[in-house]
């Protein structure tokens, strides 16, 4: 299995961001510029320069064999060239490619707590994290945490926050959760209390089993605020207003996330609008009838990827209607392009991984088929079991 590759991504100064790349680095820089485009919302054309270790400069990037465990890779914007700008906060990306054993299951955001997605296109990267990041709150709230946590450590005296401290907690915590998701459920609400009495000893709840039940309780009022605050602004959440909702207040007829999807709704990307990438879908019609142009037709699918999904979720048309709009859709590239759009979970190792665990309950329900069918299989598992270990041709 492919191992995971980190980057870490340099927006400008005192600002980063990370992000995991499941299967590795791409095989070509097409690919590489690719994944950027999409992931980090990059408009532009640009090439890529790298940081040689040897003359401890950039040098333009023609091959990602070039790229070195910790090495660095610039963006450089056509904008940028032509005013001869050497670094653009808002255009010019760094990333800082390192190995990772992490399993293919986990997943981690592309932005750091402190740093703010896209507001333009709200896609976000992975998925909710198996540890809560908690982020670093303003210069007068972590002061007063300092030296509550002092005093905590010292003599064991818990923090009463002020309404204001409290609130100001809060929201940085909402800030953050919105990153990953804007509908948590009760488990989540747990990791995050969780983790911010565990950062802050101080704030642990006196007579709570848990330590942290009104802080999730706290926490789940203040999402709900900070969604109807950004209700105009996002599509994720402007789609479950009261006009939208045709005046109904039953859960079941709320949009959202009900199963892995992470990127639920986002809004479209920067500069586009409904009509522009309407012809963009037009042109893929064109696009899917040509040859050897799978590149052509990923930028494009990639592109108006928010398009489709506002289609799923408001329109919901039928399979044979969408199939006809997006006939791209349904080639196997796509499919598992599209699963990593939506849940940032690559489709194919995430399917073997899951079938490797399940194996050997599936061999057993195989083998207890009778008739035709269970020879046959029976025959086939026998096959397999003969083959000595490592040979390499194992196969799923």
């Amino acid at each position: 299995m492919t191992t995971p590759v980190k980057l870490r991504i340099i927006m400008g100064e005192n600002n980063s961001e990370k992000l995991t790349l499941p299967s590795g680095i791409p095989e070509s820089v097409e690919d590489l510029k690719l994944e950027i485009k999409r992931q980090c919302a990059v408009a532009e054309d640009f090439r890529l320069q790298y940081m040689d270790v040897d003359f401890d400069k950039f040098i333009n990037l023609t091959s990602t064999a070039a790229l070195q465990h910790l090495g660095t890779v610039k963006v450089i914007t056509n904008a940028q060239e032509a005013t001869g700008e050497g670094s653009t906060p808002q255009v010019l990306r760094s990333l800082s490619v390192e190995s990772t054993s992490l399993p293919s299951t986990d997943t981690e955001i592309l932005s750091t707590p402190d740093s703010s997605p896209s507001p333009t296109s709200m896609l976000r990267s992975q998925a909710w994290p198996a540890s809560f990041p908690i982020p670093q709150f303003s210069y007068e709230v972590e002061l007063q945490l300092v030296k509550a946590n002092q005093e905590y450590h010292k003599n064991g005296t818990l923090l009463n926050p002020s309404p204001k401290l409290k609130s100001a907690i809060l929201e940085s915590l909402a800030s953050v959760i919105i990153k990953y998701k804007a509908y948590p459920t009760s488990a989540e609400f747990d990791d995050v209390a969780e983790a911010l009495i565990k950062t802050h000893a101080c704030l642990k709840e006196q007579g709570s089993v848990t330590g942290f039940y009104g802080w999730k309780i706290s926490l789940k009022y203040k999402m709900a605020n900070y969604r109807s605050s950004l209700r105009n602004i996002t599509s994720e959440l402007s789609i479950n207003s009261m006009n939208r909702r045709g005046g109904h207040t039953s859960p079941n007829q709320v949009k959202k996330p009900r199963k892995a999807e992470v990127n639920f709704l986002p809004d479209y990307p920067v500069g586009e609008n409904q009509e522009t990438l309407e012809n963009e879908r037009l042109e893929l019609l064109s696009e899917v009838k040509k040859r050897d142009n799978n590149q052509i037709i990923k930028v494009k699918m990639d592109k108006t990827f928010a398009y489709r999904r506002k289609e799923v979720v408001v329109d919901m048309p039928s399979i044979a209607e969408f199939q006809s709009r997006w006939p791209a859709l349904f080639a196997e590239s796509e499919i598992s392009a599209e699963f990593t759009r939506i849940t940032t979970i690559p489709l194919m190792s995430k399917f073997m991984s899951e079938l490797d665990h399940h194996s050997a309950k599936l061999s057993r329900v195989c083998l207890k088929k009778r008739g035709v069918a269970g020879r046959k299989i029976a025959e086939i598992m026998a096959s397999i079991n003969e083959e000595p270990f490592g040979s390499g041709n194992h196969s799923h």
